[in-house]
């Protein structure tokens, strides 16, 4: 029973690799076009009023026009800025995308080892689970069916060249987390009805918040409607639900593996 426990060890210490938490502060890249316009208007206003200032008249033919520097270094830096906006973005994506992959995959791993441990537990204590495991093993078979790998490069990419690539992102990232969190729910009942029946105490705490079911419909009407400016709680969402998954993610962790570790002393 100890290599099953083990598995289940690995499992839990991968969530390091896997579970990443993004800071909120990565709002700022959708808030980056507004900034680049900003920045540029009191550059280019800067300028102008420089050029005016210093140079009331046109020099005479051959002179070179140095007042118009400024603007030109204005413009050159707001090609930098955009520059960088536009690889901002494309690391957004590609974190979302990849730690949404990494975290399903980890957790298909974790489901089919603790489901192992737990019939370990059983032939141990020569209990009869089969009933119970059953559906813990097709709920870890959905899971491994639906939650396929995404490319988070291509769609990091696509989402950057063709702009509707974004929204269908988000709608799956939104979607995605919502079914892998109510699926994951019916899991955790499960496997403790199972170790209710081996004579182990292993209560799942209730989560504070719930992922709620979120329309895309709705969310993709009310950014089109208020110009984009919606997009901001939107994004504010994807980062913040993941975070709250991961985080109930290691209080049960830890529990579970705590309790099959008393079980194998």
């Amino acid at each position: 029973m100890s290599a099953e426990i083990e598995n289940v060890r690995k499992d839990v210490r991968m969530r390091f690799e896997t579970d990443s938490i993004m800071s909120i502060a990565w709002i700022l890249v959708y808030l980056l076009p507004v900034i680049l316009a900003v920045v540029f208007v009191s550059l280019f206003i800067v300028a102008m009023v420089s050029f005016v200032a210093v140079t009331p008249t046109l020099p005479p033919p051959g002179q070179p026009i140095t007042q118009f520097v400024p603007l030109f270094i204005s413009i050159v830096f707001l090609y930098l800025l955009a520059i960088i906006g536009f690889i901002v973005s494309l690391i957004l994506i590609y974190k979302l995308v990849k730690r949404r992959n990494t975290h399903f995959k980890r957790q298909n791993f974790l489901f089919e080892d603790i489901v192992a441990a737990v019939k370990a537990v059983a032939a141990k204590k020569g209990v009869d689970v089969e009933v119970g495991l059953a559906s813990c093993e097709r709920t870890a078979r959905e899971a491994k069916a639906e939650e396929t790998e995404k490319g988070a490069m291509l769609w990091a990419i696509l989402s950057a060249v063709i702009f509707p690539a974004l929204w269908y992102v988000w709608y799956f990232l939104m979607k995605d987390f919502y079914k892998h969190e109510r699926r994951e729910d019916g899991f955790w009942e499960d496997i403790s009805r199972t170790m209710d029946k081996c004579g182990i105490k292993f209560s799942v705490s209730r989560r504070t918040e719930a992922m709620p079911e979120r329309s895309f419909a709705l969310y993709l009407i009310l950014t089109i409607i208020t110009l984009g400016w919606f997009g901001i709680y939107w994004l504010y969402v994807l980062l913040k639900d993941p975070n709250q998954h991961f985080r109930y993610h290691i209080q049960v962790e830890d529990q579970l593996l705590n309790t099959l570790e008393t079980v194998a002393i």
